[in-house]
């Protein structure tokens, strides 16, 4: 298929260019990550392609574009070869195009590099933001689409290009979006410039501190508008369904372009609002939760009006508002307990659990209650991002553990009211049937936290009843991503038992339900489900430790099976974890002289470099242990260290462990650690010299 969308792209009539375009427009938004190997066929292509559209139609520029921009969003590290001619021609774009769609269309793709990019854009960072902040200071109407295109890229630039960069910046983009509101009087435009308020505070949150007062005044008149909302007659809908073809011109660009239009959006209870007045109050509840986050105590003062203002839309009309609604309130509960940890004192505290005790209720009443499923699963993101902050503080209320206990089972039981076939109309089997897996996931998942929030006792009851719930997704005839789900969900509660009071024992009482389900992940077809197999059996030997010690023989010779014929490296990476676990909780259970050497020659890890923590904690664990050993091995511990030190690859208090446990050996070891050093490649053996000699 992609042979035939890229001959297109050649076709003498430019019909049959739009259409390829169109296609591999479509496949790189929706068939990721495939798409993104043909990444060496593809961009050449497309650069190419780029490069002789001074004369085309803008139509037809704009599917050049949509394909581009879909493309590289994905590629992340790998746009980086292509970074000079791609900036090149979106910059000439931005300088020297009349025509401001064409720059609309460039500043949107800038976006997506960056997305990509990340750092790596730095370099082009200076000429861009000169280009936006022009735009953004013309107040023709002609500039609007423009702007808020400009003011979307800015927003993504704040997240993107890196804090030391962005925040000398920060301030001067805080004037500039409140100029704009205060001058214009447009939906998309505030929109956007809430965005672009929520993106710096993210970088340089004392920079909206003196603001705050105009920056929620405006956002809260937004969630308090009903301008765009039209309440109107049942025959009336037909009509308003119809809107959205009006106005298709003959290049079909409305398909490429939801923004352009004020089409008007229905709901199920007899309103039509305008798209432009639903995003604004959409980004200004995600706005808001965000400022208010990372603001923290500066935004106390407004903690409570946006609160009642945004709690209030949690029944509006369109399901999107009412999404962004439930999230914001999350984030404000995880403001209220940052801003408590950070002074401690009894009035914070009850602040703390006053706002808890509203919100947790309305997530359980929408999880149970609401008819639209990706509401429900919005609502359990949020809920679950306030059990990960707040852990027991959130727990606190007498029953409370056990309505979201009973909240998760209803959803794993399909129980819910947007489970039984109503709501969504629109969706096909398929898509329900999608939507269903991925809400069952977002319910799955508040079951390690909510291990990890309470001592063990104290929830092996609720997990007694979630658990079979979860392992019946592992059976071979379930879907791959109901298995993967089911024993990622396993190990992942196992690991929160690692940390809690009675963790021990209750790994080890679970042991015997969880392992065969483990052991037959780990011998799965797919590398998916065998992955996160293997990362529950190294969890529940971190877990159960000497309790499971008669199961170590059987884990060692799966792990010896699958490691001679595994291809996918991420499993080998967590399987290098898994044994590192292993190891850690119960060394006398692993024949170390066997296990020691075949785990190094697996070093360093290639995908999964979160585990590279516990590679090195083990390492560090067996050298103050065992120093012989590590001793005899240091030529590949040496090694596999080069490509990691001084890289993002090692988090800094892994680095510190690693710098030091290397020192000592350096220290102790010289002759051995000179000649492992000695066998490095030049440029490694800088690196790490560098790296041991640092002070």
């Amino acid at each position: 298929m992609l042979q035939t969308v890229c001959q297109s792209l050649s076709d003498n009539n430019q019909v049959v260019r739009s259409a390829g375009l169109f296609a591999l427009g479509q496949f790189s938004e929706h068939l990721q990550p495939e798409v993104s190997k043909y990444c060496a066929e593809l961009m050449p292509l497309l650069l190419g392609y780029m490069s002789a559209l001074n004369q085309a139609k803008i139509g037809h520029i704009t599917k050049a574009f949509y394909a581009l921009e879909n493309f590289m969003e994905n590629l992340g590290s790998e746009i980086e070869p292509y970074l000079p001619t791609l900036m090149e021609t979106m910059l000439s774009a931005l300088s020297n195009a009349e025509n401001l769609k064409l720059k609309e269309l460039a500043v949107s793709a800038i976006g997506a590099i960056a997305n990509a990019a990340k750092e790596k854009l730095v370099p082009y960072f200076p000429p861009v933001i000169e280009s936006l902040k022009g735009f953004l200071t013309d107040t023709r109407d002609e500039m609007r689409a423009l702007q808020t295109q400009a003011l979307d890229t800015l927003s993504v630039l704040a997240r993107t290009i890196g804090k030391d960069v962005f925040s000398p910046l920060a301030a001067e983009c805080v004037q500039l979006g409140l100029n704009l509101t205060n001058a214009i009087d447009d939906p998309d435009l505030r929109r956007c410039t809430y965005s672009l308020f929520s993106a710096v505070s993210t970088v340089s949150p004392d920079c909206l501190n003196p603001h705050l007062t105009a920056i929620t005044t405006i956002m809260l008149l937004s969630l308090k508008s009903t301008e765009g909302v039209m309440a109107h007659l049942e025959e009336d809908k037909a009509f308003v369904l119809l809107d959205d073809d009006d106005d298709d011109d003959v290049e079909g660009d409305a398909i490429l372009d939801d923004e352009g239009a004020d089409t008007a959006d229905l709901d199920t209870a007899g309103f039509s609002v305008e798209n432009a007045y639903i995003d604004e109050k959409e980004d200004a509840c995600d706005a808001l939760g965000e400022i208010a986050f990372n603001t923290g105590a500066a935004f106390q003062p407004f903690l409570e009006s946006s609160f009642q203002q945004v709690y209030e839309l949690r029944d509006f009309p369109h399901e999107d508002v009412r999404r962004a609604a439930f999230g914001a309130m999350g984030q404000f509960c995880r403001a209220q307990h940052k801003v408590w940890q950070e002074n401690p004192t009894e009035a914070n505290h009850q602040a703390m659990q006053k706002l808890l005790g509203v919100v947790l209720p309305s997530f359980l009443e929408a999880v149970r209650s609401e008819r639209e499923r990706q509401v429900v699963m919005g609502v359990l993101e949020a809920m679950n991002a306030v059990l990960k902050a707040c852990q027991g503080e959130a727990l606190q209320s007498p029953g409370r553990l056990q309505e979201i206990s009973q909240a998760i089972r209803d959803v794993l039981k399909k129980r819910t009211v947007c489970q039984d076939g109503g709501g969504d109309e629109a969706d096909d089997d398929e898509q329900q049937a999608e939507y269903d897996a991925m809400l069952q996931e977002f319910a799955g998942e508040g079951i390690p936290l909510l291990a990890s929030a309470v001592p063990a006792d104290t929830f092996q009851p609720h997990l007694n009843e979630l658990l079979p719930l979860i392992m019946n997704k592992a059976k071979s005839s379930c879907t791959v991503a109901d298995r993967s789900f089911s024993v990622g969900t396993l190990g992942e509660i196992l690991q929160s038992l690692v940390s809690v009071s009675g963790g021990r024992a209750c790994a080890g009482k679970l042991s015997n339900r969880l392992l065969p389900v483990l052991v037959a992940g780990v011998r799965d077809s797919d590398s998916e489900v065998r992955n996160n197999s293997v990362f529950g059996l190294g969890a529940l030997a971190q877990a159960a430790g000497p309790l499971v010690a008669q199961d170590y023989p059987m884990m060692l010779s799966l792990f010896s099976n699958l490691l001679s014929k595994e291809q996918d490296r991420r499993v080998i990476d967590n399987l290098c974890a898994a044994l590192c676990r292993m190891i850690m909780s119960h060394m006398a259970g692993v024949p170390l002289e066997q296990v020691f050497p075949a785990l190094l020659a697996c070093l360093p890890l290639k995908e999964d470099m979160e585990e590279n923590k516990t590679v090195y904690s083990c390492l560090a664990m067996l050298y103050s242990q065992n120093p012989a050993m590590v001793v005899s091995q240091i030529k590949p511990i040496v090694s596999a260290s080069s490509h990691v030190l001084g890289t993002k690859d090692l988090d800094p208090e892994t680095q510190n462990t690693l710098v030091m446990l290397l020192r000592d050996v350096a220290q102790r070891h010289s002759q051995e650690f000179e000649g492992a050093v000695r066998s490095l490649p030049a440029e490694q053996k800088m690196k790490l010299t560098a790296a041991v000699s640092q002070s």
